[in-house]
């Protein structure tokens, strides 16, 4: 009896040990989840705010290049009308840069000085602008410190580049930056750029008191589309359509991908494979008369073979074959051997700019590989042009007298009341700035600068 006893008690207390080692491995579990979920908690919070943080920097790039566009515009500008908006818009862009600046995880000096700088900008583009306003020129002082504002701003813009292109690269997060204490990101900008923020804070003194798709490509979207003629057609039709553009010996099949009615212009949209080759060719066909809208052939272009000349010969030719005349090249982007270039519609010898069609040409072969007409079918009409009531010469009087013009004529630009306006268009250079100045052809007003940029890849225009 006694030895069932003893047995009975060695059981209860290994049951006793088992459920305590039982509950010390739940405990741990427990623990070891609890971990993991702790630390995927702080893992996801730290991407969280290392996104924010990024977002809120690329914002800052933006707007600080928006800042620079506009002061550099500001010193072009001989009209007071035109001034004051343009004024105004760095007064805006740069308040909005300093509020995306305040966002960062960073309290060191560089960054006090470019909030400094943001701030005078700001404050001193809103008093000139004010002066504007109330009909009153500019002084030769303030254009001079416009002068170096942009001068200033160039530098915070060419800094924040490259530190846009250092944090693309991983070399600079903003985890290390908060962790290694502010100054790493001050070193970090010392040894990518001479001109760090820092830089800039002995010139402030002076002002104590105190910125592809060419030009007009963002169209006219208008309830009546005036270029899309014709009557309404089906899906069957369409599908007849987009095969003859794409040409019927080259398709092995055809699919049908819907009907895009949420877009601009209603379409039908398809998708075309092409015999022996892998690849696809999307084409969207206007169900109001039945007008390309849109096509994209994109495949690799390994080689350039073919000049720029050459191929806007190939996209000159391409628009004609589809019943497009008298279309003129304005401004053009080439990416990965493939050139887009923008044409305007050309009506005795006046520059249509609402009458956009895009087309990109493969610089291997001259292969059309995409053409976009949504700008030309929303404004494309025959324009009872005004006689012109402020001469080419008068025009110019009330141009900057420092801008050197290259070239000049007349064209019809759209304007943000979905309006058009019949302008003097000059080109030339202002210092070593390219730009275009719009002075409207009947009342002498300057409507509009563009800023012309020149790149290896392209002429482009803010």
């Amino acid at each position: 009896m006694e030895n069932f006893k003893s047995k009975l008690i060695n059981w209860e207390k290994n049951l006793k040990n088992k459920q305590m080692v039982s509950v010390i491995v739940v405990l741990v579990a427990m623990l070891i989840i609890l971990g993991i979920y702790t630390y995927n908690v702080k893992k996801e919070f730290k991407q969280a705010s290392e996104n924010s943080y990024n977002m809120a920097f690329f914002q800052l790039v933006d707007y600080v290049q928006n800042v620079e566009t506009y002061l550099a515009k500001s010193q072009i500008t001989n009209s007071a009308e035109h001034g004051a908006e343009t004024l105004t818009n760095v007064w805006r862009e740069a308040n909005l840069a300093s509020a995306y600046l305040t966002q960062l995880p960073i309290e060191s000096n560089e960054l006090q000085q470019t909030a400094k700088f943001l701030n005078q900008v700001s404050d001193y583009s809103y008093s000139l602008s004010r002066k504007n306003i109330n009909g009153e020129d500019l002084s030769k002082e303030d254009i001079k410190n416009l002068e170096d504002l942009h001068r200033y701003s160039v530098d915070l813009e060419n800094t924040l580049n490259q530190l846009s292109v250092e944090m693309g690269e991983g070399k600079i997060k903003w985890g290390d930056i908060t962790k290694k204490d502010n100054f790493v990101f001050a070193q970090q900008v010392s040894n990518i750029s001479k001109d760090s923020f820092g830089s800039l804070e002995e010139n402030f003194h002076e002002y104590s008191g105190l910125i592809y798709d060419g030009a007009f490509s963002e169209h006219i979207t208008t309830k009546e589309k005036k270029g899309l003629t014709g009557d309404n057609i089906d899906e069957e039709k369409a599908k007849e359509i987009a095969q003859k553009f794409i040409g019927e010996e080259k398709i092995e099949n055809i699919s049908y991908n819907g009907k895009g009615e949420n877009s601009n212009i209603v379409s039908y949209d398809f998708s075309a494979k092409l015999k022996n080759e892998d690849r696809n060719i999307a084409i969207s066909v206007s169900e109001k008369g039945g007008h390309v809208v849109y096509m994209n052939a994109d495949r690799q272009v390994n080689d350039e073979l073919i000049s720029n000349d050459e191929a806007n010969k190939k996209g000159k030719e391409f628009l004609q074959n589809q019943g497009f005349d008298n279309m003129k090249e304005t401004y053009y982007l080439k990416e990965s051997g493939i050139v887009t270039i923008n044409y305007a519609y050309l009506q005795d010898d006046v520059v249509i700019y609402p009458d956009l069609i895009k087309v990109k040409v493969a610089l291997d072969n001259g292969e059309i590989l995409g053409i976009e007409t949504t700008g030309y079918l929303n404004s494309h009409n025959k324009r009872n042009i005004e006689k012109v009531k402020i001469s080419k010469e008068k025009a110019k009087e009330n141009l900057n007298k420092k801008l050197k013009i290259n070239s000049e004529g007349l064209a019809i630009i759209p304007t943000e009341w979905k309006t058009e306006i019949l302008c003097w268009e000059f080109k030339g250079k202002f210092d070593d700035m390219d730009c275009i100045v719009y002075v409207n052809a009947q009342t002498g007003k300057e409507e509009d600068i563009l800023l012309i940029v020149n790149t290896p890849n392209g002429t482009l225009t803010h």
